[in-house]
């Protein structure tokens, strides 16, 4: 069962790769320049992969040494590729704070320490990176072809079906900020919204808690703090988490909402709507939805009318920047996110920057203090 789980964690590794390459922040901020067909190859290459995966995951449960591989391989490779779009995000929220006038151009020694400032630079090096992935995810799927590997809609095996859904979440939570510092930096804000849903207890109406900030400050990981705290996993009998991005799409929404449930609704004839409305119904449910940038309160209206037909003290966890998203979703509590302390935006500049212990010039070291100072709370 131990070896069952760490495979069955590799689809969320995955889905997560797919969303990012996805997202419409790279296409805005112009980040893929140059990689433009390397990042539309990547984005038709990795639903390919996804839907093989629970052949694959059955074959190794089944003792196929060579499906054990496949599916070790590409937990690396997704693990590596995660932290590659990562470093593209980063970057096309650098190019937005810039934009929007949060961002201050401090010297030579700066760009010597963000060397991403350089678009030459930063093409080339992502450039190298992206063609690495693409050339992994090719022999990722020449094998797939070569272990007969099959396309899979249905999940036949039971075993799947024990899997918790804080499983998923806490690999996604490794990928997105594996700092120690993070947790540290928000603990206070999670025990605060942690305490907010608890609360909830005995509403019987849905709870709708946006947690609302700048770009920069946190939200998605103190929203994983919050999904794998041990209260909250024992307070609610299902965990669902959806990453939302630009298109508020309803039908999509819930079909991504039942899709993330390790009790899946395998009935597709009927309406996604519908499957997610039978999932949640009668369970005291926790549903996140991450970066959220609806501002048609029609569209909400409608996924919202499902949502409560879940349990007593069932809550919806939302991360926006966006205030005008938490009114139009109706919020009960909107929970305003502070900028950090300066001593964890230096730590964030310092890891990032700098790769080793040894690597820390004493020139370097002051710049940075002054970046602290300039960053007013956030470290974009």
């Amino acid at each position: 069962m131990a070896e069952l789980v760490v495979t069955m964690a590799i689809r969320p590794l995955v889905a997560m790769l797919r969303d990012k390459a996805s997202s419409y922040l790279l296409d805005q901020y112009n980040v893929m320049e140059g990689m433009e067909e390397q990042h539309t190859i990547l984005k038709r290459r990795l639903p390919i992969i996804l839907d093989v995966i629970t052949d694959a995951e059955e074959q190794a449960t089944a003792n196929r040494e060579g499906a054990k591989a496949w599916l070790q391989e590409l937990k690396r490779v997704a693990y590596e590729a995660n932290e590659v779009f990562d470093e593209f995000k980063y970057e096309a929220l650098r190019r937005e704070a810039r934009k929007n006038g949060h961002y201050k151009k401090l010297g030579f020694d700066v760009i010597k320490l963000f060397p991403t400032h350089n678009r030459l630079v930063f093409r080339h090096r992502m450039g190298s990176k992206l063609c690495m992935i693409l050339e992994d995810i090719n022999v990722l799927i020449a094998e797939m072809h070569d272990f007969g590997l099959r396309q899979t809609f249905l999940v036949s095996n039971q075993l799947r079906q024990t899997l918790v859904s804080k499983e998923w979440r806490r690999t996604d939570y490794v990928i997105i900020d594996p700092q120690e510092t993070a947790s540290r930096s928000r603990h206070e804000d999670k025990n605060n919204i942690v305490d907010i849903l608890l609360g909830q207890a005995g509403n019987a109406d849905l709870a709708v808690v946006p947690i609302v900030g700048m770009g920069g400050l946190g939200k998605t990981t103190l929203a994983q703090l919050i999904y794998n705290e041990p209260k909250i996993q024992k307070h609610f009998q299902l965990q669902l988490w959806v990453c939302v991005s630009d298109t508020f799409d309803v039908n999509s929404i819930a079909k991504s909402i039942v899709e993330a449930s390790p009790k899946k609704n395998y009935d597709t004839e009927k309406p996604p709507l519908d499957r997610l409305q039978k999932l949640l119904s009668g369970k005291r449910y926790l549903l996140v939805l991450d970066d959220v940038w609806n501002r048609e309160v029609q569209k909400w209206e409608r996924l919202k009318v499902c949502l409560q037909h879940g349990g007593m003290g069932s809550a919806v966890l939302t991360t926006t920047r966006d205030k005008q998203v938490a009114e139009i979703m109706g919020a009960d509590r909107t929970y305003n996110l502070n900028v950090l302390k300066d001593d964890f935006i230096k730590e964030i500049i310092v890891a990032r920057a700098f790769r080793s212990e040894n690597d820390k010039p004493p020139k370097l070291l002051k710049v940075v203090g002054e970046i602290v100072k300039r960053c007013r709370g956030s470290p974009l």
